[in-house]
This record gives C-alpha cells, sequence and structure tokens, in this order.
C-alpha cells in the first residue's frame, strides 16, 4: 500500500525527519529525537504537521438538529465560535471516532477526525443527515499545523498572530496568516497551552515556513506527540477507542447527556465491561500495547492499549483496560512484557499533572 505524503514532506525531510507509515500517510515520528522534542514541548513550545487528519463541513438549515440524531454530545446546545470533543458512535455504542465538533454559526459545523477512519466516518455522517443537509469532505484541501506550549501564546503574538491573545480553551477564530484564511483554535494533544491551525492546502507552505522561523519554536513528529498525549491519558482512536470499546468504557460518560436520544444511545447505556485504568511502573521498562496486565496474586485482569516510557516522569506508564470494577490509586499491579513482568501500580490521571493546557 502507497502511503500519502504530506505537502510539507520534502520540508520535513530536508530537515532531517524520519519518516514512517501512519494511518495511510507517510508521517515525520522525529527529527532529533523524541525525547529532545517531547521536553521542548513541555518547556518552550512545538510545531508538529497533523495535516493528515481529516476535516468535514455540514451546513443547512436545521444542521444542529440532524448532527444531534448522530453525536453523544449535544450539537444544538453549542455556541458558535466553540469547540467540542465528541464521538461517533455504531448501533452498538462502540466508537466509529472520535472527533472535535466546531460550530461556525447556527447553520454551519466543521468537523475534524482522525486520518485512518476519514472515509468511514464520511459514510456514517453523510448516512445520517437528511436531503436538505450539505456535507463536504474537505481534508484533501486542508493543512493542520498544532504549535503547543506554554510558550505559544507569546511567541506567536511576536510573529504577527494576534489572535491568540484573549482566545479561550476549546474556543476558535477565524484568522489571516501569511495572507491566508486560516481556523484557529486553541486545541491540542499535548497537554500545554497550544493552538491548532487549519490553512488552506495551497497555503501550507507559506504558512510553515513563518511558523516554524518562529524563534524558539522546534519541529517535533508522531513520537514526541505519542508521549506527550500519553502523560495527560488521552486517548487514541486504534488504542483506547475502536470498534470493541465504547466512551464509557473509556471514562467519558461525565460528558454524555443519558437522556438524549442519538445512534447507539441504548446499547451504550447498557453496557460497560471494561475500565480504562492508568498504570506507572516502577523502572523505565515498557509495557507496550497487548502485553498482559495482572494483580498482585498473578491473575490476569487486563490488557495495555499504550504504554510508553515518560520523560516528564523519568519512568515507564501505560493505559490498560481492566476487566474488574474500577480499581484504587495504590492498587500493584504487574505488566508481562513477553519477557519480563514489570510491577506498578494504579494512579489517577493524569500521569503528568503541570501541563498549561487550561491555564487563562
Amino acid at each position: 500500500m502507497t502511503n500519502q505524503t504530506l505537502a510539507l514532506d520534502a520540508w520535513h525531510q530536508a530537515a532531517g525527519a524520519r519518516m514512517v507509515p501512519f494511518a495511510g500517510w507517510s508521517m515525520p515520528v522525529q527529527y532529533t529525537s523524541i525525547l529532545a522534542e517531547h521536553r521542548h514541548t513541555r518547556t518552550i513550545a512545538s510545531i508538529f504537521d497533523c495535516s493528515h487528519m481529516g476535516q468535514f463541513r455540514c451546513r443547512g438549515a436545521g444542521i444542529a438538529v440532524e448532527l444531534d440524531r448522530l453525536l453523544p454530545r449535544r450539537a444544538t446546545d453549542q455556541r458558535p465560535g466553540t469547540c467540542r470533543y465528541n464521538f461517533l458512535l455504531a448501533d452498538d455504542g462502540t466508537v466509529i471516532d472520535d472527533i472535535i465538533v466546531y460550530r461556525i454559526a447556527d447553520d454551519e459545523f466543521y468537523i475534524v477526525v482522525n486520518a485512518g477512519t476519514v472515509a468511514a466516518d464520511a459514510a456514517h455522517i453523510a448516512a445520517g443527515l437528511s436531503g436538505a443537509a450539505t456535507f463536504v469532505d474537505e481534508s484533501a484541501d486542508t493543512a493542520k499545523f498544532d504549535v503547543q506550549g506554554p510558550a505559544s501564546t507569546e511567541l506567536m503574538r511576536a510573529a504577527g498572530i494576534g489572535a491568540v491573545d484573549g482566545l479561550r480553551y476549546f474556543n476558535f477564530a477565524p484568522v489571516e496568516i501569511s495572507g491566508a484564511a486560516c481556523l484557529l483554535s486553541r486545541t491540542g494533544y499535548t497537554g500545554e497551552r497550544g493552538f491548532e491551525i487549519y490553512v488552506p492546502t495551497g497555503a501550507a507552505a507559506a504558512v510553515w515556513e513563518l511558523l516554524a522561523a518562529i524563534p524558539q519554536v522546534q519541529p517535533a513528529g508522531l513520537g514526541a506527540r505519542d508521549t506527550l498525549r500519553l502523560e495527560m491519558g488521552y486517548p487514541l482512536y486504534g488504542h483506547e477507542l475502536d470498534r470493541d470499546s465504547t466512551p464509557l468504557d473509556a471514562g467519558f460518560g461525565g460528558l454524555i447527556d443519558p437522556d438524549h436520544e442519538f445512534v447507539g444511545r441504548e446499547a451504550l447505556l447498557e453496557r460497560r465491561r471494561k475500565h480504562l485504568t492508568a498504570v506507572r511502573f516502577e523502572s523505565r521498562r515498557t509495557a507496550r500495547q497487548g502485553s498482559e496486565v495482572a494483580d498482585a496474586g498473578g491473575q490476569v485482569i487486563g490488557t495495555v492499549t499504550s504504554g510508553a516510557f515518560s520523560p516528564s516522569l523519568e519512568c515507564a506508564i501505560a493505559l490498560a483496560y481492566v476487566s474488574r470494577a474500577e480499581l484504587p490509586p495504590g492498587t500493584p499491579v504487574i505488566a508481562r512484557t513477553g519477557r519480563a513482568e514489570v510491577p506498578g501500580e494504579i494512579v489517577a490521571l493524569p500521569f503528568y499533572g503541570a501541563g498549561t493546557a487550561r491555564d487563562k
């Protein structure tokens, strides 16, 4: 299978990026090292090319009501100018994808989806809308860049992007960058203060060059993006969320109104077979996806969904689904990696508690 290439593929390779296949794309996994890129994001700011992700636009009178039938978190009570984390669910309550929904106007929404599920998501949404609604897949025409880190606001302001000032968490605004009409949102996947920028593909090179040239901003790849999100306990589709997991399994029950009617509601509310759990290990030895998790007596109680060395905590961490009722922090467990049994304990999320994402 041939992987799609990013508009900035040549730039990444010239910058020394190691390219890897991911969700049907050739993506930069690192430029220098995952450790260095992770720490630079936690302390200053990094730029990520996330143009592999998909974007849809839905318009029409009554479009919010139509989306309400598809989404477990209501669209009708979402204010224009705000973003909302949401889900697409199958009839059995399992997750087709986790998404971010932007309300552009009363009659217009912008939906950001994961790269590996673009086609399935498009089919699911289009099939769920009436003929009066307009659905457009804008993925091929859109690039997406993330500037993430505690210094991101002042660094972007110094580069002339004044719209960053006063933009609240999970809010967005239209902005012009390098002469291109872009959408700027105060969102991200790192746990740090930051912004996601949606850019017309034709302007991708100019906007990226401007952002990458900001003093102290350095490029970072998928490797650091993954360790950053894992330290925050953020789910990754295909790991914590998939067609065998529900939002309730993953701990998002508090986001969902049980009185709201949506696709998969009945099955979702009747089913919770597992619990997403955070494990911190005593050493740097990592338990990867698929490793068994056992209790102190050796009985298998679950499976790791994501695991990595945490550069911020300097030990290994993992997310795992366990079949028992939720285990309290401090409960000892063992991960079986195939080569060793790694002792650890259940902890509360997030693993890393000093993130700046919600700072004013």
